[in-house]
């Protein structure tokens, strides 16, 4: 399956994460959303790989996106993921529509292959996060 996905990461705490090339970088406490997508058809590209691949263990995997070192972190928490099936690659779109929303962004972070500013939003509370869908 081909498509986009959400995750949803929790910082409980005020934290500096090193992030591959990008250094150590500080991320507040609040809520985290990482735009991504997989538009390979099967294999380690396809939609249900990639997500399989953020929530397995970090000791199983060659840290490689910004995202790996970010889930990696002991202080990081997925809490949720909204898988987007799609023929389409929406990932920027859907990154244009949370920045529009979110109370900050982590420049450059899951952006290197595209325009985009960021892929990473931040939101300081989780109800905030509900006028993305309710609009």
């Amino acid at each position: 399956m081909k498509g986009s996905y959400i995750l949803f990461i929790f910082i409980p705490n005020e934290t500096r994460i090193k992030i591959g090339s990008m250094g150590l970088l500080t991320f507040l406490k609040g809520y985290y959303l990482y735009v991504g997508s997989a538009m390979g058809r099967n294999g380690p590209t396809s939609l249900e790989n990639r997500v399989k691949r953020h929530v397995s263990e970090t000791h199983l995997k060659k840290l490689f996106w910004h995202i790996d070192y970010f889930l990696a972190s002991d202080i990081s928490e997925l809490i949720k993921i909204y898988l987007i099936p799609s023929l389409i690659r929406l990932e920027c779109v859907l990154a244009g529509e949370i920045l529009s929303v979110c109370d900050n962004y982590i420049k450059d972070f899951g952006s290197s292959d595209c325009f985009c500013s960021c892929h990473l939003l931040y939101f300081k509370d989780f109800p905030e996060i509900q006028r993305i869908f309710n609009r």
